[in-house]
């Protein structure tokens, strides 16, 4: 475990030239990536292991960090994905019953950075007032000059196609076997379906959704082809989330395309977005992006509002939308497109997550939708 009296302040530096200070640094080297802001109270360990996260630095707007401790069931892949975290108050010791680890020293073992006692909320308001941009944590010994000219030699999250650094390499399978019960009661509405799950960064809570329902789930790497999937035999196939620009995700967005009309299909963030620029949308990147756990989102079929979870830097733009499909959602804080599907073939999309972890447990009805899509 790192010892608090060994280690020195920091800060966080943007490429605006914006300098964030915090009286400690948890690390030992700086670390670069998009800084963001997570409004969630709750689940910093399900956010930290997102792999939509990958490369971002996370500024934690709840004030203390790291109560619960962290443990090897609530992980939403199999590492530490963001770049480093900023957090207002570190919690010096775990305190709950599920927890093997406290924060701190699981985020040195991962070797991500964390920078302690910052203003979080000056933090937030510049990344709302000026957008989301390159930065880097530093501890304090490295000068402010030679931490800006890293920081802009950085690589932007505009045109960056991070997919293939998150998926799997081979495929593999996740079944109910799993599962712990006692989080996850099974059901058998989708028993003897077998779903392949195109991983770009797939979120362990979206494969226990479908392994819950009873379905037979496989997970195909990022790289794959429409007719790599189609010689499967599944009898669907869920598109996930993951990180970077989803118009630089080629190769998905051709698969995507590839595979509509083939079998049931059903997109969820990231995939969303390739669903939409496979249906010939575009993308782009927003201001600041939406991350947090209480976005409200209206469903087009009856004016229902939903309190929804939420990741993404990017969004669907409205406009040229093809005939045969509709918009089924839009986020009514900026009236983003939240959902697409086609108004004849069994496919749909949602820009948030359904799985939340964190986040409300409303857009569990989608996963119950594409199970019937499923059966035909």
């Amino acid at each position: 475990m790192v010892h608090r009296n060994s280690l020195q302040p920091g800060y966080l530096l943007l490429e605006d030239g914006a300098r964030f200070e915090g009286d400690t640094f948890f690390g030992t080297e700086p670390s670069f990536g998009e800084a963001v802001f997570n409004t969630s109270h709750s689940g910093y360990q399900e956010i930290l292991t997102d792999p939509s996260y990958h490369k971002q630095i996370m500024t934690f707007t709840a004030t203390h960090i790291g109560n619960v401790g962290v443990n090897r069931e609530d992980v939403e892949s199999d590492r530490v994905q963001v770049a480093g975290a900023v957090v207002r108050a570190l919690a010096p010791r775990a305190r709950n019953w599920r927890a093997e680890d406290d924060l701190e020293t699981w985020m040195e073992k991962a070797g991500s950075p964390v920078l302690a006692g910052a203003d979080t909320r000056a933090i937030t308001l510049h990344l709302r007032s000026r957008g989301a941009m390159r930065a880097g944590l530093f501890p304090a010994s490295v000068p402010e000059r030679q931490a800006l000219e890293q920081v802009k030699a950085s690589p932007s999250m505009e045109g960056a196609d991070l997919a293939g650094e998150v998926s799997c390499t081979a495929k593999w399978t996740y079944t109910p076997d799993d599962l712990p019960e006692r989080w996850y009661p099974l059901s058998s509405s989708g028993a003897g379906k077998r779903v392949a799950v195109l991983d770009f960064g797939v979120k362990r809570n979206i494969l226990r959704e479908l392994a819950r329902r009873g379905c037979a789930v496989e997970v195909l790497p990022a790289t794959s082809t429409a007719q790599e999937v189609l010689q499967g035999g599944y009898d669907g196939l869920l598109i996930s989330n993951g990180p970077g620009d989803p118009a630089a995700v080629t190769q998905g967005i051709a698969t995507v395309r590839g595979l509509i009309g083939e079998l049931p299909l059903f997109g969820i963030c990231l995939g969303h977005q390739l669903l939409s620029l496979a249906a010939g949308l575009e993308t782009f990147k927003l201001p600041f992006g939406h991350r947090g756990a209480n976005h409200p989102v209206r469903a087009e079929r009856d004016g229902s509002v939903e309190i929804t979870s939420q990741n993404h830097g990017f969004a669907v733009r409205e406009g040229g939308l093809p005939k045969e499909w509709r918009i089924s959602h839009i986020n009514l804080n900026d009236r983003t497109i939240e959902g697409l599907e086609h108004k004849e073939l069994p496919v749909f999309s949602i820009q948030y997550h359904p799985e939340a972890s964190p986040g409300p447990h409303e857009g569990w009805v989608y996963f119950d939708r594409f199970v019937e899509m499923l059966k035909g």
